[in-house]
């Protein structure tokens, strides 16, 4: 199997697997015991929160961890809606965020809450000028993601923090990083976000894992889960410590060697998009700028079809959201893209173990058995 649909999930590392073993065989305890054994996991677990903390480039005892990147960008929103309510109504987001964030704004817009969305250029970039037009003295939240997980387009995220602090000192700045984290260079200290959610089974994790960034900027924040107190009182449960000893494991080994994956990554999908542009009858969507997503399309084949004959050829790849439950994708509408486009596009997305053989197969499938004969 040639696996290229790494935006949407990603092997876990041996280093993680082997943590979880080693937390389901031996180190099982309860974090929250008085005894010995209970106490050893506490350290693995603070360790494991140090780790963390260390790849996002954030002090230790602002990451809290959560069951996954949509648990935290559900608390980062609502956290702040309950936090900055009565300050004002009205939230910036963009159109093309995923749907964790547009959910909820569309719940948020039910409740009276005043939501302004961004709208991208063609290439699925956001700019600043649009943000600052859209700031208002009633601003309580701005939350923009990172990387574009299926535009591959990367954000001015330390600019668009700036910025929404400067004109809106009360505001609160929340990044979506479930894409960009281990993917693009950034620091959470030097950042200017306030709230930042990344994932565990995006970085070679296990699933059921992810972490909220809470800058000390906000020294206080409502809890999510109310109970015992774990998590420093704001998410309260028994701490899944496999899932997160094995997050802890691929943030390790994903750091050590990310200035290395990023650029080899960069110059795979380099090459695989000149020897894509190269081929009459394929169409390369958004600004793929991320090292390791590209939307591509194919007018006259619909997406479908494509994932189908790449399935047969041993080829995962994936549809983003362009046929989600009939529906074309929401980010490529938002670009402006044709609808003849849209309906033929499909995403790869690559990971450190991608390798040139892999995706000379891929272009080769698309080559000999899905564009059109002429």
């Amino acid at each position: 199997m040639i696996y290229l649909d790494n935006s949407a999930t990603t092997k876990p590392c041996p280093e993680a697997v082997g943590a979880m073993t080693k937390a389901l065989t031996e180190s099982w305890g309860n974090p929250s015991a008085l005894y010995n054994f209970g106490i050893d996991t506490a350290h693995q677990l603070r360790d494991a929160r140090i780790a963390v903390a260390k790849a996002m480039g954030a002090e230790y005892d602002r990451v809290f961890f959560t069951s996954g990147g949509t648990e935290a960008d559900n608390w980062a929103i609502y956290g702040t809606v309950k936090r900055m309510s009565k300050r004002g109504r009205h939230i910036i987001t963009t159109a093309i965020e995923h749907h964790a964030i547009l959910n909820c704004m569309k719940d948020l817009e039910a409740q009276g809450f005043d939501v302004t969305y961004l709208q991208p250029d063609c290439f699925g970039n956001i700019s600043l000028t649009s943000l600052r037009d859209a700031l208002r003295k009633d601003t309580i939240l701005v939350s923009i993601m990172m990387v574009n997980n299926e535009a591959g387009s990367v954000m001015p995220i330390d600019k668009m923090a700036k910025l929404t602090h400067r004109i809106c000192p009360n505001a609160i700045f929340h990044t979506d990083a479930v894409q960009g984290f281990l993917k693009v260079p950034f620091s959470a200290k030097t950042l200017g976000a306030d709230l930042i959610s990344v994932s565990s089974h995006k970085v070679h994790g296990p699933k059921g894992c992810g972490a909220l960034y809470i800058s000390p900027r906000l020294k206080s924040f409502p809890p999510l889960l109310l109970g015992g107190g774990q998590e420093n009182g704001y998410r309260s449960g028994t701490e899944a410590t496999p899932a997160i000893f094995g997050f802890a494991a691929a943030c390790s080994a994903g750091a050590a060697t990310f200035r290395e994956d990023i650029q080899r990554e960069k110059v795979l999908l380099s090459g695989l998009v000149e020897k894509l542009s190269g081929l009459e009858g394929v169409v390369i969507n958004g600004a793929h700028e991320a090292p390791h997503i590209l939307s591509l399309s194919i007018p006259g084949v619909p997406t479908q079809n494509s994932i189908n004959i790449l399935q047969d050829a041993g080829i995962c790849v994936s549809a983003g959201s362009a046929c989600a439950k009939g529906h074309r994708s929401h980010v490529l509408e938002a670009m402006g893209t044709a609808p003849e486009v849209m309906d033929g596009s499909f995403r790869v997305s690559l990971c450190r173990d991608t390798t040139q053989e892999e995706l000379n197969a891929l272009v080769q499938v698309i080559r000999q058995n899905i564009l059109p004969r002429r």
